[in-house]
């Protein structure tokens, strides 16, 4: 499932084509879930000839607008993505959304078809993108945010809490386990242990994963070799810490790497 950086990731990619108008919009295999509450006819009739004015991520979402009013949401599901591509390119059996503008096509693809369109009208956001909960780089997102989460979800596993999007949108899989491992905490600890110190902690981390994440995410995923996402994805890999080999085990029902001696449970 992509994450906060990948879906910023994406974003950019569209975000080429600000300032340009909507000279064709093809939809296709409209009878997939992806279209779900949306209909194609509409999704056309709605941004040709508008230009995109502006686009913005929320968690594991984007948002892109055409003109004053309208709205194009996009959830990337596990296998979606956004490209560019060249004025004369043909559409492929996975792309089920493409919108031609002067100099290129721009495309939303997605094989598995988890992912989501939605369309909506007016000056103003849909009211399901304000509804969201507070993005983790806004002002709104605070150390007593995630205190009070911890409190209400005292029993939770750390990993586990992590992955909530209610409180945490946009961080997935790798990004909870790179976190932890930042922060120095093992992901089983039970959310109620944390002391208000090791809250400040873990929302410090929180925030700076979050803006190097998107700040070194790429096409290609180069991540730094400091990174633990370099070593976790597979058996056999180290710390790049201190150099222990990673432990792994199903935590919250999703595969969890962290480092033995730099995540020690905490003392009873």
């Amino acid at each position: 499932m992509p994450e906060l950086a990948e879906v910023e990731h994406n974003r950019q990619i569209w975000a080429r084509g600000h300032g340009n108008k909507v000279l064709e919009v093809v939809t296709r295999n409209i009878r997939s879930p992806i279209w779900q509450g949306t209909r194609a006819p509409d999704l056309v009739k709605t941004l040709i000839r508008k230009s995109l004015s502006g686009s913005e991520t929320h968690g594991k979402q984007m948002l892109f607008q055409f003109g004053r009013d309208a709205w194009l949401g996009i959830h990337l599901g596990m296998t979606g993505r956004l490209s560019v591509e060249p004025p004369d390119y043909r559409l492929g059996k996975h792309d089920h959304l493409a919108l031609r503008q002067a100099d290129h096509w721009l495309v939303f693809s997605d094989p598995r078809r988890f992912g989501r369109l939605r369309l909506a009208h007016g000056v103003d956001r849909p009211s399901w993108w304000t509804r969201l909960p507070p993005p983790i780089l806004s002002s709104r997102f605070t150390k007593e945010w995630v205190a009070e989460f911890c409190a209400r979800r005292k029993g939770t596993p750390l990993k586990a809490l992590l992955l909530m999007q209610e409180r945490f949108p946009g961080i997935g899989n790798w990004m909870a386990d790179e976190i932890l491992w930042r922060a120095r905490l093992n992901p089983k600890i039970l959310a109620g242990k944390l002391s208000s110190a090791l809250i400040g902690k873990l929302y410090r981390w929180i925030r700076w994963v979050t803006v190097a994440a998107m700040k070194e995410m790429d096409e290609n995923w180069e991540f730094p070799s400091t990174w633990l996402f370099r070593h976790r994805w597979e058996a056999g890999g180290h710390c790049p810490r201190c150099g222990t080999e990673l432990a792994r085990e199903k935590i919250g029902g999703r595969t969890t790497c962290w480092c033995p001696v730099c995540q020690p449970q905490l003392s009873k």
